[in-house]
């Protein structure tokens, strides 16, 4: 078994893989808990990626795993070619979420749209290239800066489906932040579509859902992509190491 673990400031996701394929994810762990999960399912080979704790600490609190690990930085070897211009600062979670793309839909190229704290519109195309993206403030960012950087705008919740003309402040805000975000969703398809054909379209990301049924254009919700892609990194470093 293969465990993939993303790893946060708070939380960790994880992703088991058993022959290729996902079999359990879970999320919202703890640091200790993610140790004590790990201690008892003995998994063959675990991949983390991770900004919050270093290799050293990671190495030291995985000690008592007979586990390969491998630790995801930018001179990892991975299944892709980075057309980037600063691969060292190209974060983790994009060329997983791309692998992940590639794994998913093998006979298509893909936009890959993660919503977290930042938005990420990333290209990857079936010659197994990497074109790079966009990045783009996150929901909870926007509201958080009308609030903060203002004297009266007060710190608002996303809303599902607000009105174009917004009726009071609050009201007017909701709609600024989720039909903006939503706008611009939709032109930077439009646009990755001139650059390449047969995209598919995919979303991925704590704030997917709430956009997921108002893009113009069909699209995929997978929410394990970046897992998915981390598993698919860690098998080709175990082949190329055979």
């Amino acid at each position: 078994m293969n465990l993939a673990i993303d790893l946060g400031n708070t939380f960790a996701k994880i992703g088991l893989f058993e022959q290729g394929k996902l079999i359990e994810t879970k999320g919202s762990f703890t640091y200790q808990a993610l140790l004590e999960y790990v201690t008892h399912l003995k998994p063959s080979n675990i991949i983390i990626s991770t900004v919050s704790y270093s290799e050293e600490q990671l190495r030291q609190d995985f000690d008592n795993t007979e586990a390969k690990l491998l630790f995801l930085k930018n001179t990892t070897p991975v299944p892709i070619t980075k057309l980037y211009d600063t691969p060292e600062t190209l974060g983790a979670d994009r060329i997983a979420a791309a692998i992940g793309a590639r794994v998913v839909f093998p006979e298509n190229n893909a936009m890959i749209i993660d919503m977290g704290t930042c938005i990420t519109y990333d290209l990857v195309d079936i010659e197994e290239n990497f074109h790079g993206g966009i990045i783009s403030p996150g929901v909870r960012m926007r509201f958080t800066a009308m609030n903060t950087f203002t004297k009266r705008l007060p710190l608002l919740e996303p809303a599902e489906a607000p009105i174009i003309l917004g009726k009071s402040t609050a009201h007017a805000m909701q709609s600024g932040v989720m039909n903006g975000i939503t706008a611009e969703i939709n032109g930077f398809i439009e646009e990755y579509n001139k650059l390449l054909t047969k995209i598919n379209v995919i979303l991925c990301g704590g704030d997917a859902t709430f956009f997921a049924n108002r893009i113009k254009y069909p699209n995929f919700v997978i929410p394990e992509l970046v897992l998915i892609g981390l598993n698919r990194i860690l098998e080709y470093n175990v082949e190329q190491n055979k």
